[in-house]
Protein backbone atom coordinates (compact mmCIF):
# COMPACT_ATOMS: atom_id res chain seq x y z
CA UNK A 1 0.00 0.00 0.00
CA UNK A 2 1.26 3.48 -0.86
CA UNK A 3 2.43 5.66 2.03
CA UNK A 4 1.51 8.82 0.08
CA UNK A 5 -1.92 9.61 -1.40
CA UNK A 6 -3.08 8.15 -4.69
CA UNK A 7 -5.38 10.75 -6.24
CA UNK A 8 -7.52 9.90 -9.27
CA UNK A 9 -9.37 12.08 -11.76
CA UNK A 10 -12.35 10.39 -13.41
CA UNK A 11 -15.02 11.40 -15.90
CA UNK A 12 -16.28 10.87 -19.42
CA UNK A 13 -14.82 12.48 -22.53
CA UNK A 14 -14.94 16.28 -22.45
CA UNK A 15 -15.40 16.43 -18.68
CA UNK A 16 -12.19 18.36 -18.03
CA UNK A 17 -10.45 15.71 -15.92
CA UNK A 18 -7.20 15.87 -17.90
CA UNK A 19 -7.09 19.66 -17.70
CA UNK A 20 -7.60 19.58 -13.94
CA UNK A 21 -4.99 16.89 -13.28
CA UNK A 22 -2.54 19.01 -15.27
CA UNK A 23 -3.41 22.04 -13.12
CA UNK A 24 -2.80 20.01 -9.95
CA UNK A 25 0.54 18.80 -11.33
CA UNK A 26 1.58 22.41 -12.04
CA UNK A 27 0.52 23.42 -8.53
CA UNK A 28 2.53 20.64 -6.86
CA UNK A 29 5.55 21.39 -9.03
CA UNK A 30 5.37 25.06 -8.08
CA UNK A 31 5.32 24.09 -4.41
CA UNK A 32 8.21 21.66 -5.03
CA UNK A 33 6.16 18.70 -3.82
CA UNK A 34 7.27 15.42 -5.35
CA UNK A 35 4.66 13.57 -7.38
CA UNK A 36 4.21 11.15 -10.27
CA UNK A 37 1.48 11.64 -12.90
CA UNK A 38 0.24 8.82 -15.11
CA UNK A 39 -2.79 8.15 -17.30
CA UNK A 40 -4.81 5.08 -18.21
CA UNK A 41 -4.29 3.55 -20.56
CA UNK A 42 -0.71 4.79 -20.75
CA UNK A 43 1.68 6.26 -18.22
CA UNK A 44 4.48 3.73 -18.51
CA UNK A 45 6.38 2.50 -21.56
CA UNK A 46 4.44 -0.76 -21.88
CA UNK A 47 1.09 0.81 -21.08
CA UNK A 48 1.56 3.51 -23.72
CA UNK A 49 2.04 0.80 -26.35
CA UNK A 50 -1.22 -0.82 -25.27
CA UNK A 51 -2.92 2.60 -25.33
CA UNK A 52 -2.09 3.02 -29.01
CA UNK A 53 -3.63 -0.37 -29.70
CA UNK A 54 -6.83 0.28 -27.73
CA UNK A 55 -7.57 3.81 -28.94
CA UNK A 56 -6.65 3.48 -32.61
CA UNK A 57 -9.84 4.41 -34.42
CA UNK A 58 -9.72 1.65 -37.03
CA UNK A 59 -9.37 -1.12 -34.43
CA UNK A 60 -12.65 -2.79 -33.49
CA UNK A 61 -12.12 -5.13 -30.58
CA UNK A 62 -14.72 -7.25 -28.82
CA UNK A 63 -15.72 -5.68 -25.49
CA UNK A 64 -13.99 -8.48 -23.53
CA UNK A 65 -10.78 -7.84 -25.46
CA UNK A 66 -11.04 -4.14 -24.57
CA UNK A 67 -11.43 -5.04 -20.88
CA UNK A 68 -8.37 -7.28 -20.87
CA UNK A 69 -6.27 -4.74 -22.76
CA UNK A 70 -7.16 -2.02 -20.27
CA UNK A 71 -6.27 -4.32 -17.39
CA UNK A 72 -2.99 -5.25 -19.07
CA UNK A 73 -2.16 -1.55 -19.37
CA UNK A 74 -3.06 -1.08 -15.69
CA UNK A 75 -0.80 -3.92 -14.64
CA UNK A 76 2.12 -2.30 -16.47
CA UNK A 77 1.51 0.90 -14.51
CA UNK A 78 1.21 -0.94 -11.20
CA UNK A 79 4.46 -2.84 -11.72
CA UNK A 80 6.46 -0.07 -13.38
CA UNK A 81 5.18 3.05 -11.60
CA UNK A 82 2.83 2.66 -8.62
CA UNK A 83 4.73 -0.07 -6.76
CA UNK A 84 8.00 1.81 -7.26
CA UNK A 85 6.71 5.14 -5.94
CA UNK A 86 5.11 4.30 -2.60
CA UNK A 87 6.68 7.37 -0.98
CA UNK A 88 5.45 9.73 -3.68
CA UNK A 89 2.08 11.35 -4.37
CA UNK A 90 0.56 9.64 -7.40
CA UNK A 91 -1.89 11.41 -9.71
CA UNK A 92 -3.84 9.18 -12.11
CA UNK A 93 -5.93 10.26 -15.09
CA UNK A 94 -8.52 7.42 -15.03
CA UNK A 95 -8.22 4.25 -12.95
CA UNK A 96 -10.39 1.38 -11.71
CA UNK A 97 -13.66 3.36 -11.69
CA UNK A 98 -13.31 3.95 -15.44
CA UNK A 99 -13.21 0.21 -16.00
CA UNK A 100 -16.45 -0.25 -14.10
CA UNK A 101 -18.12 2.78 -15.67
CA UNK A 102 -17.19 1.98 -19.26
CA UNK A 103 -16.95 -1.79 -19.34
CA UNK A 104 -19.77 -2.61 -16.90
CA UNK A 105 -22.26 0.27 -17.00
CA UNK A 106 -21.50 1.12 -20.63
CA UNK A 107 -20.71 -2.23 -22.23
CA UNK A 108 -22.57 -4.49 -19.77
CA UNK A 109 -19.67 -6.79 -18.88
CA UNK A 110 -20.23 -8.69 -15.64
CA UNK A 111 -19.39 -6.43 -12.69
CA UNK A 112 -18.18 -9.30 -10.51
CA UNK A 113 -15.58 -10.34 -13.08
CA UNK A 114 -14.25 -6.76 -13.37
CA UNK A 115 -14.01 -6.39 -9.59
CA UNK A 116 -12.22 -9.73 -9.22
CA UNK A 117 -9.66 -8.83 -11.89
CA UNK A 118 -9.07 -5.38 -10.39
CA UNK A 119 -8.65 -6.85 -6.91
CA UNK A 120 -6.15 -9.36 -8.30
CA UNK A 121 -4.06 -6.62 -9.93
CA UNK A 122 -4.25 -4.01 -7.18
CA UNK A 123 -3.58 -6.35 -4.24
CA UNK A 124 -3.11 -3.84 -1.35
CA UNK A 125 -3.17 -0.67 -3.46
CA UNK A 126 -6.00 1.68 -2.47
CA UNK A 127 -7.11 4.97 -3.98
CA UNK A 128 -7.01 7.81 -1.44
CA UNK A 129 -9.36 10.23 -3.16
CA UNK A 130 -11.19 10.67 -6.48
CA UNK A 131 -12.33 13.79 -8.28
CA UNK A 132 -15.31 12.89 -10.46
CA UNK A 133 -15.76 15.41 -13.26
CA UNK A 134 -19.33 15.64 -14.58
CA UNK A 135 -20.36 17.34 -17.80
CA UNK A 136 -23.59 18.10 -19.65
CA UNK A 137 -24.36 16.50 -23.01
CA UNK A 138 -24.19 19.90 -24.70
CA UNK A 139 -20.74 20.75 -23.35
CA UNK A 140 -19.40 17.27 -24.02
CA UNK A 141 -20.42 17.52 -27.68
CA UNK A 142 -19.00 21.04 -27.95
CA UNK A 143 -15.64 20.04 -26.47
CA UNK A 144 -15.29 16.90 -28.56
CA UNK A 145 -16.10 18.92 -31.69
CA UNK A 146 -13.15 21.20 -30.92
CA UNK A 147 -10.63 18.32 -30.80
CA UNK A 148 -8.31 18.05 -33.77
CA UNK A 149 -8.50 14.27 -33.77
CA UNK A 150 -10.79 11.74 -32.13
CA UNK A 151 -9.79 8.31 -30.86
CA UNK A 152 -12.04 5.26 -30.74
CA UNK A 153 -13.42 6.12 -27.30
CA UNK A 154 -14.32 9.66 -28.42
CA UNK A 155 -16.71 8.32 -31.04
CA UNK A 156 -19.49 6.44 -29.24
CA UNK A 157 -23.14 7.47 -29.35
CA UNK A 158 -24.36 10.00 -26.78
CA UNK A 159 -26.48 7.38 -25.04
CA UNK A 160 -23.35 5.37 -24.22
CA UNK A 161 -21.68 8.33 -22.49
CA UNK A 162 -24.87 8.96 -20.52
CA UNK A 163 -24.78 5.38 -19.23
CA UNK A 164 -21.09 5.70 -18.36
CA UNK A 165 -21.51 8.99 -16.50
CA UNK A 166 -24.49 7.57 -14.63
CA UNK A 167 -22.26 4.63 -13.70
CA UNK A 168 -19.57 6.94 -12.36
CA UNK A 169 -22.15 8.68 -10.18
CA UNK A 170 -23.40 5.35 -8.79
CA UNK A 171 -19.83 4.37 -7.91
CA UNK A 172 -19.15 7.72 -6.22
CA UNK A 173 -22.37 7.55 -4.22
CA UNK A 174 -21.25 4.30 -2.60
CA UNK A 175 -18.37 6.03 -0.81
CA UNK A 176 -19.09 9.77 -0.73
CA UNK A 177 -16.25 10.57 1.71
CA UNK A 178 -13.64 9.59 -0.86
CA UNK A 179 -15.17 11.42 -3.82
CA UNK A 180 -15.72 15.00 -4.85
CA UNK A 181 -18.07 15.65 -7.75
CA UNK A 182 -16.89 18.51 -9.94
CA UNK A 183 -19.46 20.31 -12.08
CA UNK A 184 -17.41 20.77 -15.25
CA UNK A 185 -20.06 23.06 -16.72
CA UNK A 186 -18.83 25.77 -14.33
CA UNK A 187 -15.91 28.09 -15.22
CA UNK A 188 -12.51 26.36 -15.19
CA UNK A 189 -11.05 28.72 -12.58
CA UNK A 190 -13.97 28.08 -10.22
CA UNK A 191 -13.32 24.35 -10.30
CA UNK A 192 -9.56 24.86 -10.14
CA UNK A 193 -9.93 26.63 -6.78
CA UNK A 194 -12.25 23.90 -5.46
CA UNK A 195 -9.85 21.14 -6.50
CA UNK A 196 -6.66 22.81 -5.24
CA UNK A 197 -8.35 23.53 -1.90
CA UNK A 198 -9.20 19.82 -1.55
CA UNK A 199 -5.71 18.77 -2.69
CA UNK A 200 -4.19 20.85 0.12
CA UNK A 201 -6.34 18.99 2.64
CA UNK A 202 -5.42 15.58 1.17
CA UNK A 203 -1.67 16.07 1.08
Amino acid sequence: MSKKPIIVFEGIEGSGKTLHIQNVAKYLKKRKIKFVKIREPGGSKGSEKIRQLILKKKNKFHKNTDLLLYLAARNENIVSVINKNKNTIILIDRFIDSTLAYQHYGMKINKKIINQLNDFLLNKIRVTFTFLNLVSEKNMKHRLAKRKSLNRYDSFKVGFYKQVQSGFIKIANLNKKKYLKINSNLPINTNKKIIINKINKII
